[in-house]
């Protein structure tokens, strides 16, 4: 990757000075969702992390390291600290896999879940906590991989790089709702349908969120657009598995599979991704290796 005093040469206007910079109040945000990430599982993770499942440890330590990882690239390429930077997205290369493994371990707690369970909530709601978790891993496929590939964009891969927090948001927020905003669960529903409720209500304020980002800045900000698009389709599934009996028997096909095999796949794709996002670069396999700037 070229050196970003030299990128103007390259391509002008895709990479501007210090001061036209985008996103210059970002960690704003993205400390927000870090935020909402300790306060939504403050109860449910944090006070009882000694007696929790190793599933929850992976995919709590690798999205809460993604999250401050975001957070230190912002602030290094926004200070200009550009080896810093550069170090930071070869990290997030190495750890991408390892956070789409964590989503998978949750899926498999899930599948484990719908198959012991005698009936009741837990088989009613498992099935939408699995596809919910398939749409998120589909999204940070999805945007990692566009981010790569637009790294020499710095509008565009920022863009992507920020968009990957609002997938983890609903998880953290929908608790935060439950347990100390009931009152945005408008439907009025009863438990069980209303963890699904504040969930989807969750996933609405991210997908109003990401349009209105789009709607200021349409040229740029499409990554914010597509974000809201896979965030759509992961509310309509969330919403319609507890009814969707195709859905249950696709679960219950999941969760006879062997859970190495599950782990083997997800790594797979995450590590494909990062092999696959960074050669979309031309020239970037015939050079000594350079990170890719993230947000």
């Amino acid at each position: 990757m070229p050196p970003y005093g030299k990128a103007r040469s390259i391509s002008a206007g895709l990479w501007p000075g210090r001061a036209d910079m985008p996103y210059k109040h970002a960690n704003y945000f993205v400390g927000f969702v870090l935020l909402t990430i300790i306060v939504g599982f403050w109860g449910s993770y944090f006070v009882p992390i000694a007696e929790v499942p190793l599933a929850f440890h992976v995919h709590a330590t690798t999205a809460t390291l993604w999250v401050i990882l975001l957070m230190i690239q912002h602030w290094s390429i926004h200070s200009r600290r550009r080896h810093l930077h550069r170090y930071g997205g070869m990290l997030s290369l190495f750890l991408f896999p390892f956070l789409i493994v964590g989503f998978v371990m949750i899926i498999n707690v899930s599948a484990e879940r719908f198959v012991s369970s005698d009936g009741g909530s837990g088989q009613w709601l498992t099935p939408s906590f699995g596809i919910g978790m398939a749409v998120a891993i589909v999204a940070y496929l999805s945007l990692y991989y566009l981010a790569l590939s637009n790294r020499r964009n710095v509008r565009l891969h920022a863009g992507y790089m920020l968009s990957t927090p609002l997938i983890l948001f609903e998880s953290a927020f929908s608790r935060i709702i439950l347990d100390h905003m009931p009152f945005l669960v408008f439907t009025g529903s009863e438990f069980p349908q209303q963890i699904i409720d504040a969930i989807v209500i969750s996933i609405g304020i991210s997908i109003v969120f990401s349009v209105v980002l789009y709607l200021r800045d349409r040229r740029w900000r499409t990554p914010f657009l597509l974000a809201a698009i896979l965030m759509t389709v992961q509310a309509v599934a969330m919403y319609v598995g507890p009814s969707s009996e195709w859905l249950r028997a696709g679960f219950a096909l999941y969760a006879s599979m062997p859970d190495w095999l599950t782990l083997v796949i997800g790594f797979a794709l995450g590590a494909a991704v990062s092999w696959a996002g960074w050669r979309a670069v031309p020239g970037s396999g015939t050079r000594s290796p350079a990170a890719p700037v993230a947000a």
